[in-house]
Formats: structure tokens, sequence, C-alpha cells
């Protein structure tokens, strides 16, 4: 260290002051003692280490991740109101007669909450669908683990008498039991608790620190002045007080500058760098109609994917008048009895007034669908981003909202093997992934069909999403005779091991200090390597 003793003790910051005199006592202290020694607040006790660890009076001896359990805004209101279930069972016992349908008017739930609930009910042999859709009582009890002081509902009672964070290690062997292994396994909570970490530093003095420490209680910070003030210069007073040095060397404040949100910043370097490759961008609409979305890809009308319960429709729109009435007729025979060849088509009658049904987007397929139609380049290829809908559980890997990387590559000489090397250098160079593997799939509109799965350094093995070779079932109606391949990939899943993260719903959050300090990989597919964000 360059400067003396009496140099570091003359230029001590009162708040290095208070810190350091906690070290008196005793050689190493954790973050949260000194902040109870000391009664500085996280701010002032932050900049104080900040200090002393750049002047080597302090180092880091050890520090440890410690989890958090709090509620989210769900379980706060289940809190007041007790959970599904509960109001459920306790209308049965008291002899109401509930349908299905009758939940979400009744008790004033909505229809996820009434799927997860009686789904619970039934798994646990609490209740059961009786004659005529009626919902009745099975002769058990809800489990132990779920009501009760030490059950789930107590577990919610105890959080939500917490203004803060509850430390996960306070908690009781039972709660940490509900917490770790029945919540996430064996009863869907529709997102109630949330898991927070933080990491805990110990610090202790260094060599120079402990000689600092010896020399402190001699010294004194009485009459030392910080701030020289007009009032100061003007009477004079300033003479024969000691001002206190200021340490130059340290690194000024940080200024919170405006930047690009680091997932927009992700999806931009993904776009440009398949530009880059030679891909053309498609676009297409958010609001799409049935036929552009499922029939033009070969999925029969009677597919449980176009359920109410896994696609949105859109309520009070006029049906689609932008399918060509030819194209209509081409894709409905095929449904029908066949395109040609050894096709069979699907043995069913068409709706043709039900194609022009309007539905938000559930799969980026739908804007290939277009492109094909629209008489693509041969040799082509061809991008398109897509946000999607789906009627899904969130949870950290699903959102009932998701950005899709949708492709296809047009040639008369590709093969499933062109596709394959497609996939793996979008999971090696996009995801950043280090494992990946293939997975024999089905999808209506492809066969060959693939998934694409990488292992996530948490999470474990994680499905991008699927890919294979346009039917002739799709392409022969849209007029192209060339093989197609087509991949749809989760962009967020993709995120989330290229930034590290372990929760799909950090790509969206709205903490400016998180999202201060996440950093997307530069994307480089030409070279395979990284570089800090931008």
């Amino acid at each position: 260290m360059s400067q003396s003793i009496e140099q570091l003790l003359f230029g001590l910051h009162p708040l290095e002051r208070t810190v350091l005199a906690v070290f008196r006592d005793e050689p190493a202290a954790w973050d949260h003692q000194l902040a109870q020694r000391t009664g500085l607040d996280e701010s002032r006790l932050s900049m104080a280490f900040g200090w002393l660890l750049s002047k080597e009076v302090l180092c880091v001896e050890q520090d440890r991740t410690s989890k958090f359990v709090s509620l989210t805004e769900l379980g706060r209101r289940y809190a007041t109101e007790l959970i599904p279930e509960q109001r459920i069972v306790q209308a049965l016992q008291a002899g109401t007669r509930l349908l299905i349908p009758d939940l979400r008017e009744r008790l004033g739930l909505d229809q996820l909450e009434v799927s997860t609930a009686v789904g619970n009910l039934k798994q646990h042999g609490v209740a059961r669908i009786g004659q005529g859709g009626v919902l009745e009582l099975a002769g058990v009890g809800l489990p132990s683990q779920v009501i009760g002081e030490q059950g789930m509902t107590g577990l919610i009672g105890l959080l939500a008498a917490s203004a803060t964070p509850v430390g996960e290690e306070t908690l009781t062997e039972n709660h940490k039991t509900i917490l770790e292994d029945f919540i996430e396994k064996r009863w869907k909570t529709r997102g109630i608790i949330k898991l927070h970490e933080k990491v805990s530093k110990r610090f202790a003095l260094t060599d120079l620190g402990r000689e600092l420490v010896q020399r402190l209680p001699a010294e004194s910070a009485a009459g030392e002045v910080s701030q020289l003030t007009p009032e100061m210069l003007k009477d004079g007073s300033w003479k024969g007080k000691r001002f206190r040095k200021f340490h130059i060397d340290l690194k000024p404040p940080r200024i919170g500058a405006g930047r690009v949100h680091p997932y927009r910043q992700f999806l931009g370097e993904v776009q440009a760098k398949l530009v880059s490759m030679g891909f053309q961008e498609m676009r297409g609409p958010l609001v799409e109609s049935e036929f552009w979305n499922m029939d033009a890809l070969f999925m029969p009308q009677f597919h449980p994917a176009r359920d109410i319960h896994d696609v949105y429709f859109a309520k009070g729109l006029a049906p689609a008048d932008d399918i060509d009435p030819a194209l209509l007729e081409r894709v409905a025979v095929t449904h029908e009895r066949g395109g040609g060849g050894a096709s069979t088509g699907w043995r069913y009658a068409f709706d043709r007034a039900r194609a022009r049904q309007m539905i938000l987007r559930s799969q980026g397929t739908a804007v290939s669908a277009r492109t094909l139609a629209g008489g693509p380049r041969v040799p082509g290829k061809y991008f398109s981003i897509t946000r999607c809908f789906r009627y899904d559980q969130v949870d950290a890997t699903h959102a009932p909202d998701f950005f899709q990387i949708e492709g296809i590559v047009l040639d008369p000489t590709i093969t499933f093997r062109t596709l394959l090397g497609l996939l793996k250098l979008f999971a090696v160079e996009l995801a950043r992934a280090d494992e990946i593997k293939f997975l024999p799939a089905y999808f209506p509109f492809t066969e060959p069909s693939v998934e694409l799965h990488v292992r996530h350094p948490k999470l474990g093995w994680m499905e991008l999403g699927g890919a294979g070779l346009f039917r002739p079932e799709v392409t022969t109606p849209m007029g192209v005779t060339v093989p197609v391949i087509a991949w749809g990939l989760g962009l967020d899943r993709m995120a989330m091991v290229a930034m590290g993260l372990h929760d799909i719903r950090d790509l969206f959050a709205t903490d400016l200090e998180f999202l201060r300090t996440l950093r997307p990989p530069s994307v480089s597919i030409e070279t395979g390597e990284t570089g800090p964000g931008a």
C-alpha cells in the first residue's frame, strides 16, 4: 500500500470509521451483522464496503447464497380469501350443489383457478365429478400438507404476516417440505409463492486493516470538517479546522444511463445474424385466422390443440376475408380425402366457415404458411421472430405469450440432415447450449419430425421446439413442389440458456437494478465467439 497508516487514518470517512469500529472486537463479520451493529442502511453500508475494499483494508473472506420466500399478489389474496380448494370443499360441505361452470360465478374463481383446483381435488381423492357433472365430496378430506398450521395454508399465513421475505432457514421442517416437495411436485399452486436468492458476504480485516484498527482508538473524528461552506469562508471559521482528505482513486458513482432492454437486445442480435446468413424476414399478423394458423398446416379441425383451452379465440371480430377461395378449396379437399398420391386426408367434413374464424396466433408456423402461399423463391431461406399466444399455466419455463423463431428453407437438394445441422447451429450459437439432443416427435404438418432439447445448467433438459420436413399435404395446395424444412423454436427459452436465467419471467422483469446488471452475450454465428453485451 502506497499510503502510510497516518494518511489512511486521516482520510477515513465517518462511515468507514463506523464499520471499522466493529472489527475492534471480532476479526470478521457478515454484512447483515455489520448492518445490525452499525445501524447503517444498505446503501451507506455498501459505500463503506466499497471504499474499504479499494483501500485493501477489508477483504471478502466468504460468500454464501441465502434463499428467501414471499407471497405473490395472488398468494396474498389467498391469505385472506382461502385457497380455491378450501372454498370449494366448504361449499360442498354446506350442501351447495355445484357444477363445474358454477364455480366461476358462485365462488368468484377464474378458469385457471377452477381447472387447477378441481384437478387437485380429484387427484388427491377429495372430490369427484358425479352424474350430470355435479361436483361431490369423495369422503377424503384435504391433506394435512394443505391445511393446518404446518400445512400449505399455514405457510401462506406465515408469509402474509411478514412485511419482508422470510428466510428459508427460519421455516419449520414441515414448511420446508411443503415448499420443496409438495407445492412443486404434488399440488399445483398457480404461482402463489416466490423464491428469492440473496448473496451475503463475510468481511475480514487484511494485515493492513488489522494494523489500522489497532491505531483507530487513538484517532478521533472530532473537529473534522468534510465540507467547506460559504458561511465558513465569510466568517473565517474554517481557520484551524481539520479537513477530511478525500480518496480520489475511488470510482465515481454509477450513472444509470438508458440502454436497450437486455432481452430486446438479444432479439435484435438474433435477427441481425439470421439476415447476415442470407435469411429473408417474414411478417404476419398477431390476430390470425384458423385457416393460416392450422388448416393450411394440415391440422384437422378436430385436433385437441384447437380446443378453446389451448387457443385464445378473438371475440367480436368478423370472419377473415383474405383467404383465396381456390386455395381454401384445395386445402379443404386435402383434409377430406387427400391431395393426390398416397394421401387419403383426415376423412371428415371440412368446415369452411370455421377456417375463417379469428384467433390469437398460437404458432409462428402460420407466417410460414402465408409465405409458402405467396410464391416464395426457390431456393429460398426465410425466418420470422413471432409473438405467439397459448393458454398455459405460468411457471419457470412456460408463459401464455412467448417469442418463437420460425423458419423455412426451400431447395431441391435439402434433406433431414440439413435440418439437423441448422438446429445444432441455432442451439450452440444462439442459445449458447453446451449439450443438445434430438428426440423423435410428431406434428400434423411435418414428416419426419424432431424435437430439439438443450441442457439448462439449473433446470436440466429443456425442449426448445419442434422441426421437420413439411408434408406434401401442406406444400402441394400451395403450389410448392420442392422439399421444405421448417422449425419453430422458443426464443424465450433460448435466451434463458444464453443469459444464464432460470425463470422465464426474468426476461420481462421491471427491476431496474436487475436489468442494469443483466448482460446478454453477443451472438456470433460466423465465429462462435462471445462478447460483452452493449
